[in-house]
């Protein structure tokens, strides 16, 4: 095994405190597995006295596949490599035990008493109406990080603005619930482990006699509760080895912390600093690029990356006129590369794959989503669309008049509709409206327009049919009074429709649109099963990943990075445009070869700007 003098000098550290500090591509994994063999097989230490923490269940199988593959069977005791997660549920059913009590997790979406469920619940009973998924998911990141950073309901409250009416009575509802029957979720498990560990010193000495030396993979994404975990664990041996990159951490919506880095030489007195600066992976220009970009960033250890790759091309910047046209580049590309697995397509956000997998469906190239969770099928502005044309093929349809009636041209009352609901349910809905006793002239000449215009809409293609809805029916009024009441952003919402008008454009009518939709859904969900093609991934969700070529889209001002980091950089706050800059960072040395960076200059019929990230490129 060819090994370099930093990684060697890494793994030959077996006492007291060390915190690696690993550029992309500069073989991390490979530095656990060997300090870990070496640990076994040259210092007598048994596995079971070895704790060796990553962050996902991915990378602890990676790594126990790697090991075993290299190592075989060294120990007739298993190594073993566990999830923060993993070791926490062991201490709490430990601690369970010993207690005579029981703790159920409520993470399986599949059992009934769950954690989304418990939430929508206690929502609707302090708020009396149904969250929106946004508002659901906005929710549980937002308990997940009060709880991984330790911190109060206050204290996050002071420091972001959240569109949750009521938060923190949510919260204490939601903790005291699961605290008298015994219920916990992914949180609960850092914080009442670190809750045992400082109450319990039974268990405390137990688990620190047991776990001599600790290992901790991904030491930039920890959270404050995970790392008073190690912290406490770890003492006062502190045989505990840290591989990180501080370059790397991209998880602050879920409280990462990598401050815990910089201050590593503070808590642990005698520690010891090692840097493994050589990129294995990319070629010379995407590593001498990306290197001179992320020092941009201040919050950061200095590093100096290198590599003995060769040039191969320079990182291409590509500009556009609008979607379409980055589509129809990035199809051409791909329609010339022969092995489409080893290539991938990255974006900020999820909503980006919507328009790409259109593209690439109708042109017959195989894609695998690495993260199928796309909301934008079920987005509420979607079954609006749906809605409509609905009402406008069977002007009867009370149900679906009934979701949309007040977010149109109209003026119609909830005391209208369910007076027209006791009316003769085979007539239009817009027949009934005129028939409300007493109308006057003004309302009267509305319906009829109303009625006007959705017999307009039954005539006109999906694509047609859209702008149709915003304009002549008033839905982007209402979608514009939906942004000051509910505090969503105009340019998303217009983003929604832009992508349902590229789905929409080559359908000629609503059961064709309603298709297609259904299945480009299908594809993202059996994607994920295909494991063929073009990768499709956000850039958070890419991270760990390399291939021989990338492409990054949609790269606009104000989406990556986003609006609110450079609102916050505005006003004095560096550290989110920072960690901006390293997700694009991460996102550009996944690229071993190629790498392509494209913007457009036109989206929604108005202009935008190229990635702020894009133009600091140019000019280094």
């Amino acid at each position: 095994m060819n090994l370099s003098k930093e990684q060697k000098k890494a793994i030959s550290h077996i006492k007291g405190p060390a915190l690696v500090l690993a550029v992309p591509g500069a073989g991390k994994t490979t530095v656990l597995i060997h300090r870990t063999a070496n640990l076994i097989l040259n210092k007598n230490v048994s596995p079971e006295k070895i704790l060796s923490i990553t962050f996902s269940r991915a990378s602890a199988k990676d790594m126990k596949y790697r090991f075993n593959n290299i190592y075989g069977d060294i120990s007739h005791v298993p190594v073993h490599f566990s999830t923060i997660h993993s070791f926490t549920y062991s201490l709490i059913r430990e601690y369970a035990f010993k207690n005579k009590n029981r703790y159920t997790l409520i993470e399986d979406n599949s059992k009934k008493m769950n954690k989304i469920n418990l939430l929508k619940d206690i929502y609707f009973s302090v708020n009396k109406d149904y969250i929106t998924e946004e508002k659901l998911e906005s929710l549980i990141n937002s308990i997940g990080y009060i709880k991984n950073m330790l911190i109060t309901t206050k204290d996050f409250l002071l420091e972001f603005k959240l569109d949750i009416d009521n938060f923190d009575h949510i919260f204490n509802t939601y903790e005291n619930y699961k605290k008298t029957n015994n219920l916990i979720d992914f949180d609960d498990m850092l914080t009442l482990s670190l809750e045992i560990l400082k109450k319990d010193n039974y268990l405390l000495d137990k688990y620190r006699n047991r776990y001599e030396y600790i290992q901790v993979d991904e030491g930039q994404d920890t959270s404050k509760a995970q790392l008073e975990i190690i912290k406490t664990l770890a003492h006062p041996k502190n045989n505990l080895f840290i591989v990180a990159d501080d370059d790397q951490s991209i998880y602050g919506f879920r409280g990462a912390y990598p401050q815990g880095l910089f201050e590593f030489s503070r808590i642990y007195k005698d520690s010891k600093i090692f840097y493994m600066e050589q990129n294995y992976r990319s070629s010379k220009n995407i590593v001498s690029l990306s290197n001179k970009f992320i020092k941009k960033n201040t919050l950061r250890y200095n590093k100096n990356v290198f590599t003995e790759n060769q040039y191969i091309e320079p990182i291409n910047i590509v500009k556009v006129n609008n979607l379409e046209e980055e589509y129809q580049y990035i199809i051409e590309q791909l329609k010339e590369i022969n092995n489409h697995n080893d290539t991938a397509i990255l974006f900020r956000n999820n909503i980006s794959a919507i328009g790409i997998i259109e593209s690439l469906e109708r042109n017959n190239i195989p894609f695998y989503m690495k993260d199928a969770n796309i909301k934008f099928f079920n987005h509420w502005l979607v079954q609006d669309i749906i809605n409509f044309f609905l009402l406008s093929y069977d002007n009867t349809d009370i149900q679906s008049f009934e979701k949309i009636y007040f977010k149109m041209n109209g003026f119609i009352s909830k005391k209208q509709i369910n007076y027209i609901k006791t009316l003769n349910s085979n007539k239009s809905v817009f027949d009934r409206l005129l028939s409300l006793p007493g109308i006057k002239g003004f309302y009267k000449n509305n319906f009829l327009d109303l009625k006007l215009n959705f017999k307009r809409l039954s005539k006109l293609k999906p694509y047609e049919g859209i702008y149709h809805i915003e304009k002549k029916l008033g839905y982007e009024d209402y979608l514009r009074e939906s942004c000051m009441k509910f505090g969503h952003t105009m340019d998303s919402l217009r983003t929604i429709l832009e992508y349902l008008k590229i789905i929409a454009y080559r359908t000629v009518d609503l059961k064709k649109f309603i298709r297609r939709l259904k299945y480009l859904e299908y594809l993202c969900i059996q994607s994920k099963n295909v494991r063929e093609g073009i990768t499709l991934s956000t850039v958070h969700s890419a991270k760990g990943l390399e291939f021989k070529r990338v492409y990054i889209i949609d790269l606009i001002d104000g989406d990556f990075p986003t609006i609110n980091s450079i609102d916050a950089f505005k006003k004095g706050n560096i550290e989110s445009l920072e960690e901006e800059r390293r997700l694009f960072y991460v996102g550009m040395t996944r690229a071993k070869k190629h790498l392509t960076l494209i913007t457009y200059i036109n989206r929604n019929d108005k202009k935008v700007s190229p990635s702020r990230f894009l133009l600091e490129l140019e000019n280094l």
